[in-house]
């Protein structure tokens, strides 16, 4: 089989991320050649209670679409953005506050490298694609998709509050800029 097709792993006994995996099916994305977006796209399209996302970019109007679609719906989606990300233009941390996520700036750091998803508690997107059209269009990146897989998905969303906790609101910006 080629990479991208969902393979079922039973990970029984063994360790990943410091947690007893269950059975988890992982599925891999590359770009250039697969649709990754679309990929993404799918996981949140699917999710049904909350989305927690940590990007270093985030221009992919296509997942942009998703999680307000998500929110929406119903679901429980906040962002934590890279400091890079606040701009005086329209952005796309405007476009998610104008759909009524909530969008934090982790800027603590260097820089906020993440590139995460943690949908419903159980689901972990993550890797090298950064949620931006040139990930897509013009990048060599990859993407891993973890299901069914809720202690690993419990590891990242406890590293997204640790975050969260010491990043502040990108109304805050815009605030002071006007």
């Amino acid at each position: 089989m080629r990479a991208g097709i969902r393979h079922l792993v039973l990970m029984m006994g063994f360790c990943l991320a410091g947690a007893v995996a269950q059975a988890a099916e992982i599925r891999t994305c590359f770009t250039p050649g697969q649709d990754c977006t679309g990929i993404i796209v799918d996981q949140v399209d699917h999710a049904t209670a909350r989305v927690l996302v940590q990007a270093y970019g985030l221009t992919s109007e296509p997942i942009m679409q998703a999680l307000a679609q998500a929110k929406r719906r119903g679901v429980d989606v906040r962002v934590l953005l890279d400091k890079s990300n606040e701009q005086e233009r329209y952005s796309a941390a405007t476009f998610l506050i104008n759909q009524g996520i909530a969008v934090l700036i982790d800027d603590k750091v260097a820089i906020a490298h993440n590139k995460v998803m943690v949908i419903d508690d159980a689901h972990v997107i993550t890797g090298s694609f950064n949620f931006t059209k040139s990930a897509q269009e013009r990048n060599a990146e990859n993407v891993l998709i973890i299901r069914q897989y809720p202690d690993l998905a419990r590891t990242y969303a406890e590293n997204w509050r640790n975050r969260a906790a010491v990043s502040r609101p990108y109304e805050d910006f815009r605030d002071k800029k006007r």
